[in-house]
C-alpha cells in the first residue's frame, strides 16, 4: 500500500535513507552490518542478496541466458544485454549534469564525472600511482606483475591489454577499420586515428605548466615533461641503462639482441624500429614532407626540420657542461667538449 499511498515509514537509522518496501529496507541495512547471509556452494564467496549470488553463479556455471536479437552475442545479466543493445541503437540515455555528455550506462557517466572532481579512488597497492577507473588499476598492476594474459594464436605473442592484443592481430590480418573523414588515411588503432585528426585540427590541448609548450597528446606531454624533471623510468633489464621514452628503450633492447625487424621493400636494408624505415624509405621516394614555416624549405626527417629551424630562430638549446658554451646541436657539442678533454677526432 505505501507505494501508492506515498507513505514511506521504513527509514535506516544509520545514514537515514527512507525506503517503501521492507525487503528493499532489508537488503539495505546489510550494507551497514556487512551481513552476508548468501554463499556461493563453489568458491565460498559472501552476499548480502540472494540476487546477487545467482547472478555470481553464472560465472562458474558458464550461463549467459540474455542474447542480443540484432548480433546473437550472449550475457549473464539483463543489464548487461540492455547496455550492449545500446551499441546497436546509439541511444545515450543518461546525461552529466555538469557539460551534458551523455553515455549509454551509469557505470560510463560515473567515471566520466570523475573528470570534473577529479577524484580518483582506485590506488595501486605497490606505488599508489591513483586511477579513476577500477579496470585501469588492474591494468597498471600488469607493470609491475609482468603478467600478460593476452596472447597472439599466429605469433605468440603476449599483451598486457586485450585492446593491444586486437590492435596487433591487425598487424596480421592487415586490417584498418579507423579511417580520417578529411584525408581517408586509415588506421589499425582508434587512438592512432585520433592522433592524426590533431593533425588537420592543429588542436593542442594539453600544455607544459613549466615552459607553456603545447601538444595534441597528453603523452607526448609527459614525455616532453621529463625533459624538465631528468626522469627516466625505463630501465634495460641487460645493461642497466635508463631512458625517458619506453619506444626509446625498446629500440636499445635490439642493440643487445640485435634484432632487426624492419626491412625495406626496395633495398632490403633493415632496422630495428620502424620510424627508421619510414625515414630511410623517403630516400627512395625523395619525399619531404616537412617544411619549414620561415623559408619553406623541406625536409625528410623531423629531426632535421628541427635542426634546420633554430638557424632561424637562433636557439642553443645544447650547453657544454665544462664551460656552459651553448649550441645548436649536439654533435657541436661533442665536438666542443674535446677542446676540453685535447681528444683528436682524426
Amino acid at each position: 500500500m505505501r507505494s501508492h499511498t506515498g507513505e514511506k515509514s521504513l527509514s535506516c537509522t544509520v545514514c537515514g535513507k527512507i525506503f517503501t518496501h521492507k525487503g528493499k529496507f532489508k537488503m539495505h541495512t546489510r550494507t551497514h552490518t556487512v551481513e552476508k547471509t548468501f554463499s556461493c556452494s563453489v568458491c565460498g564467496q559472501t552476499f548480502t542478496q540472494k540476487g546477487s549470488l545467482k547472478r555470481h553463479t553464472k560465472t562458474h556455471t558458464g550461463e549467459k541466458p540474455f542474447s542480443c536479437s540484432v548480433c546473437g552475442q550472449a550475457f549473464a545479466r539483463k543489464g548487461h544485454l540492455n547496455r550492449h543493445a545500446r551499441t546497436h541503437t546509439g541511444e545515450k540515455p543518461i546525461s552529466c549534469s555538469v557539460c551534458g555528455k551523455r553515455y549509454k550506462d551509469n557505470d560510463h557517466l560515473k567515471i566520466h564525472t570523475r573528470t570534473h572532481t577529479g577524484e580518483k579512488p582506485f590506488a595501486c597497492s605497490v606505488c599508489g600511482r591513483k586511477f579513476t577507473e577500477k579496470g585501469n588499476l588492474k591494468i597498471h598492476t600488469r607493470t609491475h606483475t609482468g603478467e600478460k594474459p593476452f596472447s597472439c594464436p599466429t605469433c605468440d605473442r603476449a599483451f598486457s591489454q586485450k585492446q593491444d592484443l586486437q590492435a596487433h592481430t591487425r598487424t596480421h590480418t592487415g586490417e584498418k577499420p579507423f579511417s580520417c573523414s578529411v584525408c581517408g588515411q586509415l588506421f589499425a588503432r582508434k587512438k592512432s586515428l585520433k592522433y592524426h585528426a590533431s593533425n588537420h585540427t592543429g588542436e593542442k590541448t594539453f600544455s607544459c605548466s613549466v615552459c607553456g609548450q603545447a601538444f595534441a597528446q597528453k603523452g607526448h606531454l609527459n614525455r616532453h615533461a621529463r625533459t624538465h624533471t631528468g626522469e627516466k623510468p625505463f630501465s634495460c633489464s641487460v645493461c642497466g641503462q635508463r631512458f625517458t621514452q619506453m619506444t626509446s628503450l625498446k629500440v636499445h633492447l635490439s642493440t643487445h639482441t640485435g634484432e632487426k625487424p624492419f626491412s625495406c621493400s626496395v633495398c632490403a636494408k633493415t632496422f630495428n624500429e620502424k620510424g627508421s624505415l619510414k625515414r630511410h624509405t623517403r630516400n627512395h621516394t625523395g619525399e619531404k614532407p616537412f617544411s619549414c614555416s620561415f623559408c619553406a624549405k623541406t625536409f625528410n626527417a623531423k629531426a632535421s626540420l628541427k635542426r634546420h629551424t633554430r638557424t632561424h630562430t637562433g636557439e642553443k638549446p645544447f650547453s657544454c657542461s665544462v664551460c656552459g658554451q651553448a649550441f645548436t646541436n649536439k654533435r657541436s657539442v661533442r665536438s666542443h667538449a674535446r677542446t676540453h678533454t685535447g681528444e683528436k677526432t682524426f
